[in-house]
C-alpha cells in the first residue's frame, strides 16, 4: 500500500472514530520566527509540552510519550518517560529520528535508585520528530503513546522547538 492510500485510511479511521475534532490530531499555528525558550514543561497526563519564555507560554504542543506512560522512568526499557528537572544537553540533527533534542536522564538521583534496585537508568531519553521516513503520518502519531520513553511531536513541530531551545535549556518533565 502507497503512503498516500494509508494516509488517506488512517484519516477515515479518525473521523470513523469521532477523532477529526479532537486536539491530539491537529496542530496549533506555527511559533513566531525568532521565538526563544528559557525553559519547557511537559505535562505527561495531558500530553502536552510548553515552551516558556519567563512565565510567558510561547506555545504548546500535543505530544507522545513511551509506550507505558504513567510513573517515572525506573529502569532501561520499562518504556516510561522520566519525571523530574534535567537539561538539554545536546542535539542530535542525525539521528533515527527527525531531530533529536537529548534530555540529560539520568542524572545522580536516577543513577543511585536505579543503582540501588540492581538495575541499569536507561539513557538516551530524547524530544524528537517522527522516525525518519515515516513523518508522512503527522498528527495521526498522537493517538498513542509509542516511544520508548521519549518525547514525540510531528516533523514540523520539531523544527520549530529546534529552532527555540539551546542546548542548556531546563526541562520539567511533571506526571
Amino acid at each position: 500500500m502507497g503512503k498516500t492510500l494509508v494516509t488517506l485510511v488512517l484519516a477515515v479511521v479518525a473521523v470513523i472514530f469521532g477523532l477529526a475534532a479532537c486536539d491530539r490530531i491537529w496542530p496549533e499555528a506555527a511559533l513566531k520566527a525568532g521565538a526563544r525558550a528559557d525553559r519547557i514543561v511537559v505535562y505527561k497526563n495531558e500530553r502536552v509540552l510548553e515552551l516558556m519564555a519567563g512565565d510567558v507560554t510561547l506555545k504548546r504542543y500535543t505530544i507522545s510519550l513511551g509506550r507505558e506512560p504513567v510513573g517515572a522512568k525506573q529502569r532501561e526499557g520499562d518504556g516510561r518517560t522520566p519525571e523530574g528537572r534535567y537539561r538539554i544537553d545536546y542535539r542530535n540533527p542525525a539521528s533515527g529520528y527527525h531531530l533529536a533534542l537529548h534530555i540529560s536522564y539520568p542524572d545522580a538521583k536516577d543513577r543511585a535508585r536505579a543503582r540501588n534496585a540492581g538495575v541499569s537508568p536507561g539513557g538516551d531519553i530524547m524530544i524528537h520528530g517522527m522516525r525518519n521516513g515515516y513523518s508522512w503520518i503527522g498528527p495521526l502519531h498522537r493517538l498513542v503513546d509509542w516511544t520508548n520513553g521519549c518525547i514525540a511531536v510531528t516533523d514540523t513541530e520539531m523544527d520549530e522547538i529546534w529552532r527555540a531551545v539551546a542546548n542548556g535549556t531546563e526541562i520539567e518533565i511533571r506526571p
